[in-house]
């Protein structure tokens, strides 16, 4: 079932960056996020709903400043196409409540070749 809350509620859930990033569709600065260089094994869940969207295990250091992993947990993002800022990408957001969590380019490691550039702000650590 789809989060929905209004900009009101989000604002008062999230900090400012976080609203900032997860729901205007912002970014943080490379390497300032607290996950970019990361190595806890766990589960990277939406700051804004708690779902899981990434594993640990699939992190990898792409050297861009931002979490980067090679799979999403299944069915837990959706890609939306991006045409902002002259470019063509890849938008990548929660498949439960629609935050913005970065990005997905095709210059990933294997075995997907895939690179989840994501926001630090955007997400939570459940370590095991």
């Amino acid at each position: 079932m789809k989060v929905q809350k209004s900009e009101q509620e989000w604002k008062s859930q999230l900090s400012p960056e976080e609203f900032y990033v997860c729901r205007q569709h912002g970014t943080e600065a490379p390497f300032s996020g607290k996950f970019y260089n990361e190595k806890a094994e766990g589960i990277y869940k939406c700051v804004c709903c708690g779902e899981p969207l990434f594993e640990s295990e699939t992190k990898f250091d792409s050297g861009t400043g931002w979490p980067s992993y090679y799979e999403g947990i299944e069915n837990a993002i959706t890609e939306i196409k991006d045409n902002s800022f002259g470019m063509i990408r890849t938008e990548v957001r929660c498949a439960s409540c629609d935050a913005h969590l970065g990005h997905v380019f095709p210059d990933g490691p294997e075995p997907t070749g895939l690179r989840y550039c994501i926001n630090s702000v955007c997400l939570d650590l459940d370590e095991k």
